[in-house]
């Protein structure tokens, strides 16, 4: 039912503006909104995002209301020419300046829209970044390789997916792609970066305020582009602190004898030639580095979350839950599957 005042068209325009912005609302509350910004670059990318909706609505509405009077006008003349005597060809002088004033309008708005860009886009390149953390992800088909660089806190480390930062401290992230084109994008801390192979990149942001935040890949890059997501959790430093000397701790030893048992079928089986396990033989560089997995919320790139019913399922059949994924099944009997799911669930 049209609103009172309102004709269709304003209706309609009214309408899709909310369900856009109901969308991004949807976005935010799931941990992966540009309208909820947690870092100083993504806050000024919001404002100029702000700004320009607000521009393009204001034109927007503008152009709907000249169509309505443009229409209203060609009704009349259409009826009273129909009664009076046909005329020669008339000039309007009035709508003529009225077209040129709109004209310059537009014109200068869209320049002051192209030059607040330009400075933004300066802006955002020039965060500090002393004592900033720094950090390498590489994007493959479909997950993430990230390693954390050696730090004055703590010797470096390897994780997949699961990162965390700092709060206030800035973040130095060196991108990297293997195969085809990825984009490293995290809405509520910056905008997107593509990765391109062969080719280094990097991306500068801070949290400043704690909270999990979704990342993912915003360039399409094959079958599984969108289970291609990690998660950024930003902690005050002293839990940051704890999370990091966690992780560059080797892994330790099993101690129940299921454990144990499926340690030793991890490093006789081919699962130690693809992934490493840091305080044993295992030194496969194929896949994630393993040495903590239990401790990640989600496995195969946040494709399913990490439960050992799930686990199970990925070492046995991993095209089941991720199609494409270049893990291969195994053949392990029920009961070895049963006694590595045992073992890596000491992986914390």
């Amino acid at each position: 039912m049209p609103l009172p005042g309102l004709h269709a068209p304003t209706v309609w325009a009214h309408r899709v503006t909310w369900a856009l912005l109901a969308a991004c609302a949807s976005d935010a509350a799931a941990g992966q909104g540009a309208l909820d910004p947690a870092g100083v670059q993504a806050a000024r990318i919001h404002s100029l995002w702000q700004l320009t909706v607000w521009v393009c609505i204001a034109v927007f509405t503008l152009v709907l209301l000249a169509l309505m009077m443009a229409l209203v006008r060609a009704t009349r003349r259409a009826r009273r020419e129909s009664s009076e005597p046909a005329r020669g060809e008339r000039h309007e002088p009035g709508a003529t300046r009225v077209v040129l004033i709109a004209s310059l309008l537009s014109g200068a708005a869209l320049a002051g829209l192209v030059a607040l860009d330009v400075l933004t886009d300066r802006a955002l390149s020039r965060l500090p970044v002393n004592d900033a953390l720094h950090i390498e992800m590489v994007g493959a088909q479909w997950w993430w390789r990230t390693r954390y660089a050696n730090d004055p806190d703590g010797p470096g480390f390897e994780v997949s997916s699961d990162l965390h930062v700092p709060v206030g401290r800035p973040v130095v992230v060196t991108l990297k792609s293997v195969d085809v084109i990825h984009s490293f994008w995290v809405p509520q801390l910056h905008g997107k970066k593509d990765m391109l192979p062969g080719r280094t990149t990097t991306i500068q942001f801070r949290a400043d305020r704690a909270g999990s935040f979704r990342g993912e890949c915003a360039e399409f890059c094959g079958l599984q582009h969108a289970l291609m997501v990690f998660n950024i959790t930003a902690d005050p430093p002293e839990r940051y602190a704890q999370w990091q000397a966690l992780q560059a701790s080797p892994a330790s030893p099993p101690a129940q004898p299921d454990a144990l048992r499926g340690q030793a079928l991890f490093l006789a089986r081919n699962c130690a030639q693809c992934h490493a396990v840091r305080g044993t033989p295992a030194g496969g560089t194929l896949g994630p580095d393993l040495t903590h997995v239990a401790s990640r919320p989600t496995i195969a790139a946040g494709t399913v979350a990490n439960r050992p019913d799930l686990l199970a399922a990925w070492i046995v059949q991993p095209q089941s839950l991720k199609a494409g994924a270049t893990m291969p099944p195994s053949a392990l009997e029920p009961e070895e599957v049963r006694l590595l799911v045992s073992y890596l669930e000491t992986l914390k």
